[in-house]
């Protein structure tokens, strides 16, 4: 008579339960993050009108908490200048054009 192998049971889970983050702490992130969008909403809103005509389509990088921004026609040359004066703030990156957006889906 065979004997049947045993079969191994695989524990399902995460791998590093140590790095599961609270609901709490998601929950402030996702707002926090909601609040940032608002306010780089509200800044090109207040902005963008007086530049669009002379800068249409460059970008617009907005630093919220200070409400400075900085535009140029490429990219990493504006990401540039906001990383010289804000090395680790949060930035947000859009377009000086009737929507705001860099691209389309």
């Amino acid at each position: 008579m065979t004997q049947a192998k045993p079969v191994r049971r695989y524990r399902q889970g995460r791998i590093f339960p140590e790095f599961t983050i609270a609901p709490e702490e998601l929950a402030r992130r996702e707002a926090e993050k909601k609040a940032h969008l608002q306010r780089y909403r509200e800044i090109f809103d207040s902005v963008s009108p007086q530049l669009i005509e002379e800068h249409y389509n460059w970008f617009f990088i907005i630093e919220p908490n200070s409400g400075d921004y900085f535009i140029d026609p490429d990219q990493n040359a504006a990401v540039k200048k906001a990383r010289q004066k804000y090395p680790s703030g949060m930035i947000g990156i859009m377009r000086l054009n009737e929507t705001g957006t860099c691209g389309r889906i």
